[in-house]
C-alpha cells in the first residue's frame, strides 16, 4: 500500500502546477495556429492537424512506461528528468524546416511530456485523502487552465505579429527554468516519500492486464477514451473554424480560445461549492449537458461575439466532467496509483489523437458543422451513461 504523505513534506500545488502549466501551454499553443502553419507548409488544416495527433498519441502510449516506472523508482524523480527533455524538444520544434520534421519533433516531445501531468495527479492521489482530493485536483487544474489561457493568447499574438516558431522557443526556455524549480523542491522531500512500489518490471504489461480485469477500471477507461475522442479531438478545430468562418485576426482567435481556460478557472474557484452542491453525478450530468449544448450550436452561430460565452461554458463543462473522471482514476488502484492514472491518461490521449485525426477528415470532407454537432451529441450521451454508471462504480470499488 502506498504511504500517505499528509504528515510529511510534499511538493506544493504551486510547483506541480508550474510544471504542468508548461506542458499544457506547449500542447495548446498550436490550436490557434493550425491555419498559419498549414499555409506556411502549403498543406490543409486537416493534414496539418497531424502535429496534434503526433503529440497526443505518444503522450498516451508512453503512459504505459511512465506509470509503472514512477511507481517503481519515484514519481517526482521521473517528472524531474522528463521536464528537462521536454524543454529541449520544445525548443527544437521551433527549428523544424518541414511539416514532416515538425510532426516528428512533436512526436518526440509528446513522448517525454507524457510523464508530467499523469504522475502529478498520481502524486496528488498519494498525498490527499479521497474526501479532499477533488478539491485539490480542481485547484491543481487551475494551473492547466492558465496554461491554456496564456498559450492561446500568446499563440495568436505570435502567429499574427511574430512567428509560430518563436512561441516554441519561449516555452522551451521557460520550461528549463521550471525544471530547476522542481529539482530544488524535490531535494527537500525525504526519499521515503517518493512512493516507491514493488511491482514487477516497469516494461511489463502485467500491471495493466491486472487493472483491466477490474470492471471499475474498464468503465472509467472507456469513458475517458470517448471523452478524448470527441470532446478534446474536436476542440482542436475551433481556432481554425473561427479563422475560416469569420476571418478574424490570429490575435483575436487566440483571445477567444482563452475562454476555454477561463471556464476552467471558474471551475477551480467554485469546485468546493460545486462538489458539495451537485455531487459527482450532478457534476457529470451538468458538465456533459453544457458541452453538448455549446458544441451542438457553436458552428451555427452567425455572430462571432456569441462564441465568447460558448467557449467559456465549454471550459466549465469540460472540467466538471473531466475532473470527476480524474478523481475516480486516482482511486482505481491505490496500491499502484501511478500505473492506474497513466492507464487513464493513455486512454484519454489515445482517444484524442485518433479523434483529432478522424475529425480532421470530417472537417475536410463535410465541414465544421458536422464535426461539432456530432461531438456535442456524443459527449451529452456519454455524460448520461457515465452518471448512471456511477452507482455501479461505487458498488464495484
Amino acid at each position: 500500500m502506498v504511504n500517505k504523505t499528509t504528515e510529511t513534506p510534499r511538493i506544493s500545488l504551486l510547483v506541480l502546477g508550474a510544471v504542468s502549466f508548461m506542458v499544457m501551454a506547449d500542447m495548446k499553443a498550436i490550436d490557434p495556429l493550425l491555419r498559419i502553419i498549414a499555409n506556411e507548409f502549403g498543406s490543409t488544416v486537416g493534414n496539418t492537424a497531424a502535429i496534434i495527433s503526433a503529440y497526443t498519441i505518444p503522450y498516451g502510449l508512453f503512459q504505459l512506461v511512465y506509470g509503472p516506472l514512477g511507481d517503481r523508482i519515484g514519481k517526482l524523480k521521473v517528472m524531474t528528468r522528463a521536464i528537462v527533455l521536454f524543454a529541449i524538444g520544445t525548443i527544437l520544434c521551433g527549428l523544424a524546416p518541414t511539416l514532416p520534421s515538425l510532426i516528428l519533433l512533436r512526436f518526440l516531445t509528446g513522448m517525454v511530456a507524457a510523464a508530467i501531468i499523469p504522475l502529478s495527479l498520481a502524486y496528488l492521489g498519494d498525498s490527499f485523502p479521497y474526501a479532499e482530493r477533488q478539491t485539490a485536483i480542481g485547484r491543481y487544474l487551475s494551473a492547466l487552465m492558465l496554461g491554456q489561457i496564456m498559450s492561446s493568447t500568446l499563440g495568436g499574438i505570435f502567429g499574427e505579429y511574430l512567428s509560430w516558431r518563436e512561441i516554441f522557443w519561449v516555452l522551451g526556455v521557460a520550461s528549463l527554468g521550471v525544471a530547476i524549480v522542481l529539482w530544488r523542491a524535490v531535494q527537500k522531500i525525504p526519499v521515503t516519500v517518493f512512493n516507491r512500489s514493488t511491482q514487477t518490471g516497469w516494461l511489463s504489461m502485467e500491471p495493466y492486464l491486472k487493472l483491466m480485469a477490474r470492471p471499475n477500471v474498464r468503465l472509467v477507461i472507456t469513458a475517458v477514451f470517448i471523452e478524448g475522442f470527441f470532446l478534446f479531438g474536436s476542440f482542436a478545430y475551433i481556432g481554425a473554424f473561427i479563422r475560416d468562418r469569420y476571418g478574424l485576426p490570429y490575435t483575436l482567435v487566440g483571445l477567444l480560445l482563452t475562454g476555454f481556460g477561463i471556464g476552467g478557472l471558474i471551475y477551480s474557484i467554485t469546485v468546493k461549492w460545486l462538489v458539495r452542491r451537485l455531487g459527482e453525478r450532478g457534476l457529470v450530468l451538468a458538465g456533459g449537458s453544457l458541452i453538448g449544448l455549446c458544441y451542438g450550436s457553436i458552428a451555427w452561430l452567425h455572430q462571432w461575439t456569441l462564441l465568447i460565452p460558448g467557449i467559456i461554458v465549454i471550459g466549465l463543462g469540460l472540467n466538471m466532467l473531466h475532473s470527476t473522471l480524474q478523481t475516480k482514476a486516482t482511486e482505481l488502484a491505490p496500491e499502484s496509483r501511478g500505473t492506474a492514472v497513466s492507464l487513464f491518461a493513455f486512454s484519454l490521449f489515445l482517444g484524442q489523437g485518433i479523434g483529432s485525426a478522424f475529425l480532421g477528415k470530417v472537417v475536410d470532407g463535410i465541414g465544421y458543422h458536422a464535426c461539432f454537432t456530432l461531438s456535442g451529441i456524443v459527449v451529452f450521451l456519454l455524460a448520461i451513461w457515465f452518471a448512471n454508471q456511477l452507482r455501479l462504480l461505487k458498488q464495484l470499488h
